[in-house]
């Protein structure tokens, strides 16, 4: 039998790591304070997680309104590169554990992903829409404010510990204890998924800012030991960590075979439409236990698939995929706003882009209305 041996973490080698995670959180910014001084700040940054004596900086808080409104933390940027330090070590192990029909924030399985799932979950259903579907959409009220954080930390060191003695791929013997140092995961893993980020934390803005925030969306008043801020990328992480035990029950315990899941976002395509709504107490119950989360009863409702499904900014309908309401409404003041500007670099790229949006959709008509079409325009 082959001998393990448990990777240690030297700090030469996470000097090093900290170079390939500071690159990745600088990537399309200025930092010149922070560059100016780069090795000396990353040195001490190194001697500090090395140590274990790292602890992180204030965040600062503001209010963004773009699409909706929300309050963001935004971490010190030191702290930035240890959040992209600890996803480099961490995020292929937890992903590991995620079922296929969780879209967010993972490399090749985003929105268009998620919307194209969807499509063909109703096609199977309906057997090419020849017979009724129905959709059981549901959603968390304020999801990320009421994560509990002691739990999400029990619920990430559980699937490290689970994973630390698997192969990190089929061809391989090599196992992730042997690739990455476990321990060391570990105490980050606590020291970022149990920070209150309301500790000492800096406000930007005008406090009327926070008056029309609802207090579901604020994590200035969230439950004790709960809430994880808007904007980090370890955030993201933990949020589909955190979820995956419902993924797991609503596959293998409810035998929910065409389920998706878009952050706190889920579905459940089926033609019987008694079986989805006798889900629905069911889910609800294991929110409330498991998790400690609510389920949105206003958000919850079971939708015919012939009359048009709308998820994550698309309207699904037979045969053909439509750009929603409220993204074109949000999209289209921005665009005509563009074809006012002067014909720079940033304009061709930023109406590509857009472009290269409505193009995962029937949306010629559009286009042409918007000045998008034909293509070579740009």
């Amino acid at each position: 039998m082959r001998e393990v041996i448990p990777y240690r973490l030297t700090e030469e080698q996470l000097l090093c790591d900290l170079h390939h995670a500071y690159r990745d959180a600088s990537r399309h910014k200025t930092l010149r304070s922070y560059k100016n001084h780069e090795e000396d700040n990353l040195s001490e940054l190194c001697h500090e997680l090395y140590n274990r004596t790292y602890r992180p900086l204030p965040s600062t808080c503001f209010i963004i309104s773009d699409p909706k409104k929300r309050e963001v933390f935004a971490a010190d940027f030191r702290d930035r590169i240890v959040h992209h330090l600890y996803y480099n070590y961490a995020h292929l192990m937890l992903e590991r554990t995620f079922i296929h029909d969780s879209y967010s924030c993972i490399p090749g399985r985003g929105t268009h992903y998620g919307i194209r799932r969807l499509e063909e979950f109703i096609r199977s259903e309906s057997r090419g829409y020849s017979r009724p579907c129905y959709v059981l959409k549901m959603d968390i009220r304020g999801y990320f404010m009421n994560i509990n954080r002691q739990r999400l930390s029990d619920i990430c060191l559980h699937s490290l510990t689970r994973m630390a003695t698997h192969r990190v791929n089929p061809h391989a013997p090599t196992t992730w204890q042997e690739l990455v140092d476990m321990d060391f995961v570990t105490w980050l893993t606590r020291e970022t998924a149990l920070l209150d980020p309301t500790t000492d934390c800096i406000r930007r803005g005008k406090p009327s800012d926070w008056q029309s925030l609802p207090h579901s969306k604020s994590l200035f008043h969230s439950p004790q030991g709960c809430g994880l801020p808007i904007g980090n990328l370890t955030s993201q992480l933990f949020s589909n960590v955190y979820l995956n035990q419902l993924d797991q029950y609503m596959k293998r315990t409810l035998h929910c075979r065409c389920y998706g899941r878009y952050v706190d976002d889920f579905f459940v395509v089926s033609h019987d439409r008694e079986w989805l709504r006798s889900l629905i107490p069911h889910v609800r119950q294991f929110l409330s236990d498991a998790l400690e989360l609510t389920l949105h009863e206003g958000k919850t409702r079971i939708a015919d698939a012939r009359c048009g499904v709308e998820f994550l900014g698309a309207y699904i309908k037979p045969w053909r995929t439509y750009i929603s309401h409220q993204t074109l409404k949000r999209i289209e003041p921005k665009i005509r706003q563009l074809h006012k500007e002067p014909d720079t670099r940033h304009r061709q790229d930023a109406l590509a882009s857009y472009c290269g949006l409505m193009s995962h959709y029937s949306s010629i008509n559009i286009r042409r209305r918007l000045g998008m079409w034909p293509l070579s325009i740009l």
